[in-house]
């Protein structure tokens, strides 16, 4: 017996060697914390340098802005939220609905300023307003790249959720940051240009988040 157990220590010892630690993975709820506090900062510098917008107070005083704000950063949050728990192999994929409740909230409330202005004010004239597209894809791509690299453990689980709700985490609180400082007369071209610019930020997660998470997490 004592033969026996001297040689299943050493065979212990042997394919013990050479290993290195696990890392723990980030508890969802933290990981999504820690992301949302560095995107906060990032929005915090971008207001440093651009200053808040003019009308802010006066358009903060209005409900439907009131609700959309909230709507988008809720949308933002829960999408964070979601794609963390989602980088866990043990998490069901029905988190990946966590966020559509307050993206459908925050489109209908969007829609509803567009209803609102055609009732007051007739049909809007729209124009292009490319720099609400560049803003959201120049602070959306790195913010959705954080989470990635934050999330590179989900490269062999559920790379494309996963990389999605990133997208569309980073393009919702992106819009929220350019909320601050740039303001769109109609809520139409909020819209089209807002909602527009969150999509296209989110098909590109999609499209491309599965690669840079696979890169990242060999």
């Amino acid at each position: 017996m004592k033969e026996t157990t001297v040689q299943t220590d050493e065979l212990i010892s042997r394919l013990s060697q050479g290993l290195t630690p696990v890392r723990r993975v980030m508890p969802p709820l933290l990981g999504a914390l820690s992301w949302l506090s560095l995107a906060a900062v990032l929005i915090g510098v971008v207001v440093l340098i651009s200053g808040l917008r003019h009308d802010l107070e006066q358009r903060l005083m209005l409900m439907h802005e009131q609700v959309n704000m909230v709507a988008g950063l809720a949308t933002g949050t829960a999408a964070a939220i979601a794609a963390f728990h989602l980088a866990l192999p043990d998490r069901s994929e029905r988190w990946a609905l966590l966020p559509l409740p307050f993206a459908a909230f925050w489109v209908s409330g969007l829609g509803w300023g567009c209803l609102t202005d055609f009732v007051d004010q007739g049909f809007p004239a729209l124009s292009t307003s490319f720099g609400c597209l560049s803003f959201i894809i120049a602070f959306g791509v790195p913010m959705t790249l954080g989470m990635l690299w934050m999330t590179r453990h989900a490269a062999r689980i559920r790379p494309g959720p996963v990389a999605a709700l990133a997208g569309l985490a980073a393009a919702a609180i992106a819009s929220c940051g350019l909320t601050l400082v740039h303001h769109l007369d109609a809520a139409a071209m909020v819209l089209i240009w807002h909602g527009g610019s969150v999509l296209l930020v989110m098909l590109l997660s999609r499209r491309w988040g599965p690669r840079a998470l696979r890169a990242m997490g060999e």
